[in-house]
């Protein structure tokens, strides 16, 4: 095989990548809007969003160099229709910015998944994180994994200092408030753990519905655990099963999740009042939960954050999965994440105005 005719061959190989990765990252940006049951492996690519657009940043030069514009093109159109994406886990802006906002007037909300404080004896975390709340003046606060007894302390008493009106949700779940609460529900999923609620915030007469919302999780960490201590225990475990457990896990979580969110979605739906969503959806931007609980609402992050939006600890803090929406007539005005080591998720902070 002669030197041009490598040439060519790769060229070739170059092509049906460029093809393939752009077809790929396409359905990756759609596949949020089917609803995973049926359709797990379309509904997956979100997933690997960041690696496809990787790929297409990496392919776009070698087509440059060559000055095959058209063949340029199809990367350069796949990377400008990810824009939109993008924008929901990087945003362009000053920190300093975020010192401005904290001069303005509004309402400071956070949302944080406590992992139960840890399950620690002392109450030590419980109180350290009231601390912090203090000290980021939130007046609204969602806890998702929470636990009202920590150590030899009960939450609700120590906590209503600062917190004088409180809404409990279903075994874990809680809205701390320094304005009255008018009304509250629970929302439960059906066979599962997870739940959501939300209470009736009036914030200096003028009132707004806030929703606290634990959507159903992957379990993956366990799987791998599992998988983990079989191995050290000398059994031997297959990597195909392992990955099978993992895409099993997976593929439930996400039905499990679409279901759930449809139904957070209905009870957003039949509110009067504006509404704020807070909460620990366990998915990523661009997936059908993230779609079905956005619907007609605002992303508070696209609206007034900055920087690389991420919440977990775990996966190399590259997941972004707990999350502040709003209506439209609520205006953002700052949107920022603080990390705090207590948990395996950051608390969110939002500032808005009614």
């Amino acid at each position: 095989m002669g030197r041009l005719a490598v040439y060519k061959y790769f060229s070739f190989l170059y092509l049906l990548a460029t093809f393939a990765v752009s077809g790929f990252t396409f359905y990756g940006l759609f596949g949020g809007n089917v609803n995973p049951a049926g359709n797990a492996a379309r509904a997956m690519l979100v997933y690997v969003m960041p690696a496809l657009i990787a790929v297409n940043v990496l392919l776009l030069p070698y087509w440059l160099i060559r000055r095959r514009w058209h063949w340029a093109a199809i990367p350069v159109v796949t990377l400008l229709c990810c824009l939109p994406y993008c924008r929901t886990i990087y945003q362009f802006g000053n920190p300093e910015e975020s010192k401005e906002a904290a001069q303005l007037s509004g309402i400071k909300v956070a949302t944080y998944n406590v992992a139960m404080f840890g399950h620690e004896t002392t109450g030590f975390i419980a109180q350290d994180i009231l601390a912090e709340m203090k000290r980021q003046k939130v007046e609204v606060l969602c806890m998702q994994e929470y636990a009202d007894q920590s150590g030899d302390r009960d939450n609700a008493d120590s906590y209503k200092e600062y917190f004088p009106y409180m809404a409990k949700g279903r075994s874990d779940m809680v809205v701390y408030s320094r304005f009255p609460i008018r009304g509250s529900k629970n929302i439960e999923f059906d066979q599962t753990n997870n739940s959501g609620m939300w209470a009736d915030i009036d914030a200096h007469g003028k009132q707004f519905r806030i929703f606290n919302v634990h959507l159903e999780t992957t379990s993956l960490n366990r799987t791998l655990g599992k998988a983990a201590k079989l191995e050290a225990q000398g059994f031997k475990v297959e990597g195909n099963r392992v990955l099978s457990a993992v895409y099993g896990n997976y593929t439930r979580g996400m039905v499990v999740r679409a279901a759930q969110a449809e139904e957070v979605a209905q009870e957003i739906a039949k509110s009067t009042l504006p509404v704020v969503v807070c909460g620990d959806f366990n998915d990523v931007p661009y997936s059908y939960t993230y779609n079905t609980m956005l619907g007609p609402l605002v992303d508070g992050f696209k609206e007034c954050g900055h920087g690389f939006m991420y919440t977990y600890r775990g996966g190399k803090k590259m997941f972004r999965i707990d999350y502040i929406f709003h209506s439209e007539q609520i205006t953002g005005v700052d949107y920022y994440k603080y990390e705090l080591t207590y948990s395996d998720h950051f608390p969110v902070f939002m500032k808005f105005q009614l």
